[in-house]
């Protein structure tokens, strides 16, 4: 895709059942895998979480697309979660399992991954059912826009952000990736952190019949791109194995950025 706008377009075909049967069940979700990628991700999250220095009012999820894996460590700390997706089908998905639906994805296995990982001891629905009362809203949201968030909330408002695999799979070329990540820094405070996760080395991925582009990133890439105003808490990268690469995409790899918007430039 040449362009944002062809892009969007390419979007309305999204499913995002079959993007959640793709990754979000094993091989990819395999936790009785250690090394299984999934497992990887919500890892290095908690990880990130259990520093005790991220936290504060307000969490927003950056295109959250049908998942909430990516926030069932961070929303603990934050008295409000917001939700946000680019497509409708997305955040009628989100709110489905919300509002516990029948048909919802069931994120049980991985909410008991991460309670694994974090060794309070505590039931994986006790968890769930705290995340599904701490998220206030599930809004539209267009990183390509200076507010990405339009009127819903006002720049440098938010704590700290999370995003897992948006930037590179909705952006036509790198310059569009590092803008767009411009674009969200602008919501956070000085000082706030942004959790990310992004595919390395992925041209394209499956959602249901929908090919969709990525920008293909590298680690130094990646690293590069935080720039835009950041300091790097800490950076991890992930290989996929042969047992972990599948048919719906062609990425090589995983990254995880935790970074901190500097004070002042």
């Amino acid at each position: 895709m040449s362009t944002i706008e062809a892009i969007a377009e390419n979007y309305q075909t999204f499913n995002p059942a079959a993007y959640l049967q793709n990754n979000y069940i094993p091989p990819l979700a395999d936790f009785s895998d250690p090394d299984s990628v999934v497992a990887w991700k919500l890892k290095c999250l908690a990880d990130a979480c259990a520093s005790g220095e991220i936290g504060g009012q307000i969490l927003v999820d950056i295109d959250s697309g049908p998942t909430v894996y990516q926030v069932l460590s961070a929303f603990e700390l934050f008295k409000e979660v917001i939700l946000t997706d680019f497509l409708a089908v997305n955040r009628e998905e989100l709110k489905k399992w919300l509002h516990d639906e029948p048909g919802a994805f069931d994120w049980g296995p991985s909410i008991n991954q991460v309670c694994s990982i974090e060794g309070k001891g505590e039931p994986w629905q006790a968890k769930q059912k705290r995340l599904r009362e701490r998220v206030s809203r599930v809004i539209p949201v267009n990183v390509h826009q200076s507010c990405p968030l339009g009127t819903e909330l006002a720049p440098v408002t938010v704590d700290a952000l999370v995003s897992s695999f948006c930037l590179e799979a909705c952006s036509p070329n790198y310059p569009a990736f590092v803008k767009a990540l411009g674009n969200i820094t602008g919501l956070l405070k000085p000082g706030g952190h942004v959790l990310m996760i992004g595919a390395l080395e992925e041209s394209y991925y499956m959602a249901g019949e929908a090919r969709l582009s990525a920008v293909s990133l590298t680690e130094e890439m990646t690293r590069k791109a935080y720039d835009v105003g950041y300091i790097i808490r800490d950076f991890r990268s992930y290989t996929l194995p042969e047992s972990m690469t599948v048919d719906t995409d062609d990425a090589k790899g995983v990254s995880f950025v935790w970074a901190q918007k500097k004070e002042s430039d």
